[in-house]
């Protein structure tokens, strides 16, 4: 598919909102391109594993996050670029000081029981998310976000209907920072900030997100789910814009072996699925109208656990130090992946919005000089030949992971004698095991929530409910808060990223590409936002 072709798809999409579509059928036309519509607007995708959570206070992963935008809408939401559109709220203003939000909601949001959207169904959602009760894995994005009081209400210091968010009336919401946040805008469109609706949380407690039970906001409601297996969403007829939706279903497939998976594509089962590591270059030649690979606003990275009761070896940095120069990024990306990925020597994604990637020592070395350096750091800490060392890895279930630490290992081997025990984990006991710090070396992988360098940063601060190293840096900590108020943070990002190399908490491996194939019939993908949200709303089929 040509760069032009996916701009033609995606800006077509932004103007079904203005023109309106009308329920595909064999004789409809899309409005702006003239094409000729599929009957069965019906897309079917393939995810490795199942999602730990659907509910907007709790989801944390990718995939998950991917349904939730489906299922509900927040304040603002984003086009195929990645720029800020209206969601729920048709708009916002901001105080002179920068402290106070305040936005207005569009009086024609309805929940799918019909009940209206309100300002207070965000209030609701938001000191929710807050709450010691509800534990979220995401309650820090919650402070991250600087509203008021977050803090002290997420310690269970100040109850939550302290936090600093107002129903001013049923279609004005009021927030208020506790310091000005230049991108605060850009956070609503995340998960955590959704709205939920009071009386159905309230009635079916942690069942509230079963398909019998769940009431949602969003363009799509949930009709079934089958855990490990399949999760199905249909149009909302009650959605303010359901007129210009053109997708009637969403079938989610959790496919655990993506070669596996790449069959059923083949055979016509799924409109979209990854492309297993090292095929890109195969498949784009045989496919090249299906085949693509785009910056994707993730990062891949080794994390080493630092807790007081993690192993001796772990928690010297000459160690952590040597094992990541031992990594040789390019034939990770090169030879393992071969899909577009970059090399990674700093942990925020080379093409994050503003941030000018800094000179990093160990990016400009050979990988001679890398492997001559981690052999002598190996040395120093009293590992060698009469002394080997011997590192157990973890990752969750997942071919490409698998041969990434595999090739890792082999680095490992070969440069400086390490031998390596590796452990695969279904994805939630690897999200258990790392944030309770069941590991000695674990897969990371960050994908941005919002399009600016703090989103990965801020993973370094020591009370980040996701630095699951546990890496503690008063002087990283003093960085972060002052950047959150600097006119040019940049400088501030450098010193940050420059701690990351000499501390080691983390091996930063690559930056992501989005690498996929795609139907040729389906359109409207985001393929320029950076981060890869995309809206099923947005999303279409064309007659073959």
């Amino acid at each position: 598919m040509t760069l032009k072709t996916r701009l033609m798809a995606t800006s077509a999409a932004i103007l079904i909102a203005a023109t309106g579509a009308a329920n595909a059928d064999a004789h409809a036309t899309h409005p702006v391109t003239g094409e000729t519509l599929a009957s069965d607007q019906t897309f079917t995708y393939r995810v490795g594993d199942e999602s730990p959570s659907y509910d907007p206070g709790l989801v944390e992963d990718v995939d998950g996050s991917d349904v939730v935008r489906d299922l509900f809408e927040g304040l603002m939401n984003q086009d195929a670029a990645g720029n800020l559109i209206p969601g729920v709220a048709t708009g916002y203003t901001v105080s002179d000081d920068k402290l106070v939000y305040t936005f207005t909601l569009r009086d024609n949001a309805k929940w799918s029981n019909g009940d209206p959207v309100t300002a207070g169904d965000f209030v609701y959602a938001w000191r929710r998310a807050a709450s010691p009760e509800l534990a979220s894995p995401y309650s820090w994005y919650i402070e991250l976000m600087s509203i008021e009081n977050a803090s002290t209400v997420i310690a269970g210091d100040m109850a939550p209907s302290e936090l600093g968010v107002t129903a001013i009336d049923d279609t004005t919401l009021q927030v208020r920072l506790s310091q000005p946040l230049p991108y605060f805008a850009q956070m609503v469109t995340h998960g955590t900030t959704f709205p939920v609706h009071q009386a159905t949380v309230e009635a079916h407690g942690s069942d509230w997100v079963l398909p019998e039970n769940m009431v949602s906001n969003g363009a799509y409601v949930l009709t079934e789910f089958v855990p490990q297996e399949r999760l199905v969403r249909e149009r909302n007829p009650m959605y303010w814009n359901n007129d210009a939706t053109i997708l009637d279903k969403v079938v989610k497939l959790v496919v655990a072996d993506e070669n596996v998976a790449l069959t059923r594509y083949l055979a016509g089962e799924l409109d979209r699925t990854d492309v297993p590591a090292g095929q890109f270059p195969r498949l784009s030649e045989q496919y090249p109208d299906q085949a693509v690979s785009v910056p994707q606003a993730c990062s891949y990275y080794y994390m080493f656990n630092l807790r007081d009761n993690a192993p001796d070896h772990i928690q010297d940095p000459n160690v952590r130090k040597a094992l990541s120069l031992a990594i040789d990024r390019d034939i990770i990306t090169g030879a393992v992946l071969a899909g577009g990925q970059k090399p990674a020597y700093t942990f925020t994604h080379w093409a994050t919005a503003g941030f000018e990637t800094p000179d990093i020592p160990m990016a400009s070395m050979t990988q001679d000089e890398r492997n001559e350096m981690a052999q002598e750091l190996l040395t120093q800490a009293g590992y060698g030949s009469d002394n080997p060392l011997s590192i157990d890895l973890v990752y969750n279930t997942d071919e490409s992971h698998k041969s990434v630490a595999l090739a890792v290992s082999q680095m490992w081997k070969q440069t400086l004698g390490v031998e390596t025990t590796l452990a695969n984990q279904e994805w939630q006991t690897f999200l258990e095991a790392r944030g309770s710090g069941d590991y000695e070396v674990a897969r990371g992988g960050w994908c941005a929530d919002y399009n600016e360098a703090s989103t990965f940063l801020d993973l370094m601060q020591s009370e980040s409910g996701y630095n699951d190293s546990k890496y503690i840096n008063p002087e990283v900590d003093a960085l972060l808060a002052e950047a959150k108020t600097s006119d040019n943070p940049q400088p501030l990002y450098d010193r940050v990223e420059e701690f990351i190399a000499q501390d080691t908490p983390i091996i930063p491996i690559y930056h992501y590409a989005a690498v996929d194939m795609f139907a040729s019939d389906l359109k409207g993908w985001p393929y320029e936002n950076f981060e890869q949200n995309w809206y099923s709303r947005d999303l279409y089929k064309v007659a073959e």
